[in-house]
């Protein structure tokens, strides 16, 4: 057995031995069906968990981890489309009050779209990471050096956000105000969460 399953182990036995006896029954609830009033669209970073930083019960957030926390646009080829899987079975058959797409600071998916993807990653990684590449360039272009990087994070909030806004079935929910969306950044150092207004920058959740 390797270290990291060792570690798995562990940490199940801990589930098992702490958390499990006062949580036995709400999982027993669960088996009925589950009800997660929101919907995150979060990056695969192991920094930056959804659950973990909302302190959310099981059964509360339908969680989508990508790269990047990329949403790409609506495009119902019949071809494989994860994201968009995920975001129609939350929406037409969970019905999720909320969609959050959540960035984060330190972002190696957004560094690849401002540097390039690692040369052993080109079979998936860089197609990837090259939908949002013409986004947090411009705004490399546009910000101090010293922004960059955060600035480029919240681009690509933005972006997933308005292609979202791109599935008729979520456009026609938010209109008529049953779905709403909302965008939000992980500072991994501080633990702020910033969320997405109509200011430029993102500002500290209250």
């Amino acid at each position: 057995m390797s270290a990291s399953e060792d570690e798995l182990t562990a940490g199940y036995h801990r589930f098992r031995a702490e958390h499990w006896p006062a949580a036995h029954a709400e999982y027993e609830a669960l088996v009925k069906g589950q009800k997660p009033h929101t919907l995150i669209v979060a990056c695969s970073d192991s920094r930056a968990d959804p659950a973990l930083i909302f302190d959310a019960k099981p059964g509360e957030l339908f969680v989508v981890r990508n790269v990047a926390n990329l949403v790409p646009p609506y495009e119902p080829d019949g071809l494989l489309h994860g994201v968009s899987a995920a975001l129609e079975f939350g929406v037409k058959v969970l019905n999720v009050r909320r969609i959050v797409v959540m960035g984060h600071a330190h972002c190696g998916g957004v560094n690849a779209m401002l540097n390039g993807a690692p040369d052993n990653c080109a079979d998936f990684v860089a197609p990837w990471v090259a939908q949002g590449t013409p986004v947090v360039r411009h705004v490399a272009e546009t910000v101090d050096a010293h922004e960059v990087e955060r600035a480029a994070e919240e681009a690509i909030v933005r972006l997933s956000i308005r292609n979202l806004r791109t599935f008729p079935w979520i456009a026609e929910r938010e209109a008529a105000g049953d779905l709403t969306l909302s965008g939000l950044h992980f500072g991994i150092a501080d633990g702020v969460l910033r969320a997405l207004t109509d200011k430029p920058r993102f500002e500290p959740l209250t």
